[in-house]
């Protein structure tokens, strides 16, 4: 769905601080007991959230560049430059964060490398849990209000978003709360069985974890670069709001796209009554776009293309049904 401008976005930009600003400290504090006790996944912990700083780094940096106003260069705007930020935050934390994790587990599966202490390390990822706990929970009420406020389930707006740096401190977040619980898993077994085996499996399991993150970030990125089109059930609003209007016989096309995160273009060929006058028509064409805005706060350009009542595309025949 798309965000509202201005609220969601300030919203964000809080969101997106508290966890990097949680997953920097944290990051030092997994480093360091990484090192002194060599153990395979709070290493790969270390790299799980010097990744994900990395990345609310980029989500930052995509906010800002996103929400530049329009020029004569870019008469649409900078929305789309949100999304390529968020794509390369994506790249960074598959490569950066994954790779490692994965690389390190198999050596150290293969190499049998010895755990020190693992009482530090305990305490590190218990106080760890704590602060991303602290900053799931903001990205998560967040999420929740967002829903609430379009009507459906959080996990359908998670998928439907435009809000990519909402969804990635989400998502990240998540992935690091269970990659604590597998870090500790690792440790516990590695300490009970006397054998670095569940060490390795534990930081293959992380960078996994941090690979299925990545690949759902990225194509999300992806499509909306592309130009993805608004939810079906917006698309069929925003159709039967112009086929309301008395003048209009009929929407034979409907299109569609997110220019950023709370930024929509709509552009529609409409078939009016050819008994009405040119002034009726544009008298018509300002009532729709005023119903649209009005419905719909973000959907910032409307074009319609008066034409003649010819067989065509459906108006219902848009939309993302995800």
């Amino acid at each position: 769905m798309p965000a509202e401008p201005g609220e969601g976005g300030s919203e964000s930009v809080g969101t997106v601080i508290v966890a990097g600003l949680a997953n920097l400290v944290i990051a030092a504090a997994k480093l360091v007991t990484g090192l002194l006790s060599g153990s395979a996944a709070m290493l790969s912990e270390a790299a799980h959230s010097l990744a994900d700083t990395v990345t609310e780094v980029f989500l930052y940096v995509a906010l800002r560049r996103g929400g530049k106003p329009a020029d004569e260069q870019h008469p649409f705007g900078y929305g789309k430059e949100s999304f390529v930020w968020a794509f390369i935050a994506a790249l960074f934390t598959f490569v950066g964060g994954a790779g490692f994790s994965i690389y390190h587990g198999v050596t150290t599966i293969m190499g049998g490398e010895h755990s020190g202490e693992f009482t530090l390390s305990y305490v590190v990822l218990a106080v760890s849990f704590v602060a991303e706990g602290t900053s799931f929970l903001k990205a998560r009420r967040q999420v929740h209000g967002e829903s609430r406020r379009w009507g459906i389930t959080p996990s359908r707006f998670l998928r439907l978003t435009p809000d990519t740096t909402v969804k990635a401190v989400y998502l990240e977040d998540s992935a690091a709360l269970i990659g604590l619980i597998l870090a500790a898993l690792g440790l516990g077994l590695t300490q009970l069985t006397g054998t670095e085996l569940w060490d390795g499996v534990a930081s293959i399991a992380i960078g996994v974890l941090l690979l299925l993150v990545a690949g759902t970030l990225a194509r999300a990125n992806v499509s909306l670069l592309v130009g993805r089109a608004v939810p079906r059930r917006m698309h069929n609003q925003i159709a039967d709001d112009l086929a309301s209007i008395p003048v209009v016989s009929a929407v034979p096309t409907l299109l569609t796209m997110q220019l950023g995160p709370g930024d929509i273009l709509v552009a529609a060929k409409v078939d009016f009554d050819d008994t009405v006058t040119g002034a009726e028509i544009e008298a018509a064409s300002d009532d729709a776009e005023l119903r649209l805005r009005k419905r719909y706060p973000g959907i910032r350009y409307v074009f319609l293309d008066p034409t003649r009542g010819t067989a065509g595309r459906n108006h219902r025949d848009g939309g993302v049904d995800i």
